[in-house]
């Protein structure tokens, strides 16, 4: 059901999305995105982000970047909290719920102001209702997902593991980890994904 239900909902945003830019036809798109997420995050990226190795070689607890090859890279907000290590951290077969923002990535920032193209925060509802958004299909109840079942996109499904209930993630990835060089629907090919989740809960498989 939660995986009909997210489909349904990626269906109704593919028109934002085609509205948000075309497909591009040329052969250096993939290693363009790499770039531009990684620059993104080292420049302008606020807080400004290191990489994990970088970050495990400073003295000083500094803000970081994971990447997960050359297409995927996730910031987990407030990683230094005290109490993070105390909240159950997800591993595959766990199941999750997580409330979500997906956007267009255009090498800027993503801000409070930004309206995503796909969301189930139902705070933002009558927001985008305003903005002539159709939300009749959508599902504003939490994302349920079992890691590693691939019911959610390969870049998001990637970055779960290692997190911790509560965590608010940034993940950033070329289209190749997102919807792929063919049109899904109306969403264009070759589309740089910014997807942002919040774990509500995590339930350990194996207990």
């Amino acid at each position: 059901m939660a995986r009909r239900r997210f489909h349904t909902m990626l269906c109704a945003a593919a028109l934002l999305l085609a509205a948000a830019g075309g497909c591009v036809n040329e052969e250096n798109v993939l290693p363009e995105q790499q770039r531009n997420i990684e620059s993104f995050l080292t420049g302008t990226h606020q807080p400004r982000l290191i990489s994990e190795q970088e970050a495990g070689e400073s003295s000083v607890p500094a803000e970081f970047y994971t990447a997960f090859g050359s297409s995927v890279f996730r910031y987990i907000r407030h990683y230094y909290d005290a109490e993070r290590a105390t909240r159950p951290e997800v591993e595959p077969g766990d199941e999750v719920e997580l409330v979500f923002w997906a956007y267009l990535f255009q090498n800027r920032a993503i801000t409070s102001q930004t309206m995503p193209l796909l969301t189930n925060d139902v705070t933002l509802r009558e927001a985008l209702m305003n903005t002539g958004v159709n939300t009749t299909y959508w599902s504003f109840e939490p994302l349920k997902a079992r890691v590693g079942d691939r019911t959610l996109i390969r870049g998001v499904e990637l970055t779960l593991p290692g997190c911790r209930e509560r965590d608010t993630v940034e993940v950033y990835m070329a289209y190749d980890m997102a919807y792929g060089d063919a049109p899904l629907g109306t969403v264009p090919a070759e589309s740089a994904v910014a997807f942002f989740y919040t774990i509500d809960s995590v339930r350990k498989t194996n207990e």
